[in-house]
């Protein structure tokens, strides 16, 4: 069975293709400019004061470069590792995801994929054959060091649509929570007393007195191959209508979690930043065209010592459609520190 390594070359692999243990590492690396920032905000509406404010930056984060968004950041790894995942049906979900260091702009990422393991679905009468394949994601910057370390779970089809695989690994990972000192770790030296100060908005001891929020309005999904293209995700779902099961393009699971993100900010304006993700579940595809709307709860928060505290939040997102009722397309729990 031939695969990318053995083959010699970059192939979009099919999910026969795929080996536990396989390795990928040759996705150009990625530098965080100003430009790519300035496009990616534009499309998702980043709303976080650090990165869009760069003397707040400074003052906040230290040093003389602006703090990259984080969704630009997972949104750029994501991208990276799709070189297995060109002919992915739909990605199901994440777990995991952990920053280890917040990168700034200037900084270069550089990610390693590996295929950890594989599930064929299966057989359903009238339908092409398809796998399940759990990616493990590491990414490090220009100094090699940990920024992001995630797992994800890609759809694929076989090359043969009625072909039969000896894959039926456990998939059903569970969530997994990153310990304080990794989360803690990621802002280490950052002043958030600075933040609470120059920041006008509730902060930690204000917005944990409330456990709901619903973002005001809506925000339509646009852009959607640009955003594609500009993290390098190779998905032909994303790029190439022909090549879905729906006739229309799918928007890049990213595309929506960047616009709750974005709703959040709007709810939580004193959030100084995102540092982890438990899980996020893709409920359903989201397409160019569609309004998103968010509801917010916040399950916990603890203190980080005298520098304000973590925020665990769940986000529900809905996408509505021409005249069609609103569907569930995002269950999102995450983890913010605030001020």
């Amino acid at each position: 069975m031939s695969t990318p390594e053995s083959a010699g070359e970059v192939v979009a692999p099919f999910f026969e293709d795929l080996y536990v243990g396989q390795v990928v590492d040759s996705a150009s690396g990625l530098t965080l400019t100003e430009g790519r920032a300035a496009v990616h905000q534009a499309i998702l509406g980043d709303r976080l004061p650090l990165a869009l404010d760069a003397e707040l930056s400074r003052e906040v984060v230290g040093g003389r470069a602006q703090l990259a968004h984080p969704g630009l950041v997972w949104d750029v790894a994501i991208g990276q590792s799709t070189i297995l995942t060109q002919r992915v049906i739909g990605n199901l979900f994440y777990r995991g995801l952990a920053l280890h260091r917040a990168p700034v702009v200037g900084d270069t990422l550089r990610t390693r994929t590996e295929v950890v393991a594989l599930r064929q679905n299966l057989a359903k009468p009238g339908r092409a054959a398809t796998g399940l394949a759990v990616l493990r994601v590491r990414t490090v910057d220009q100094e090699d060091r940990p920024v992001l370390d995630f797992r994800r779970c890609a759809m694929l089809p076989l090359r043969d649509p009625h072909g039969q695989t000896d894959h039926v690994a456990e998939i059903d990972i569970p969530e997994t929570r990153a310990d304080v000192a990794t989360l803690s770790g990621a802002v280490a030296g950052w002043r958030l007393d600075r933040f609470s100060a120059l920041v006008p908005a509730p902060h930690f001891a204000e917005a944990i007195t409330r456990e709901h929020w619903t973002a005001a309005g809506g925000d339509v999904v646009s852009a959607a191959p640009e955003l594609a293209r500009l993290s390098l995700n190779l998905a032909s779902a994303h790029h190439d209508a022909t090549g879905t099961a729906h006739g229309r393009r799918l928007v890049y699971g990213g595309h929506t979690i960047g616009i709750a993100a974005s709703q959040l900010t709007r709810v939580l304006p004193g959030l100084v930043t995102i540092l982890a993700w438990h899980s996020c579940d893709h409920l359903n595809p989201v397409f160019e065209g569609d309004t998103l709307r968010s509801e917010v709860e916040l399950e916990s928060s603890e203190r980080l010592d005298d520098r304000g505290g973590l925020v665990h939040l769940r986000t529900r997102v809905t996408a509505e459609r021409d005249d069609s009722e609103a569907v569930q397309v995002l269950d999102w729990r995450l983890v913010g520190v605030m001020a």
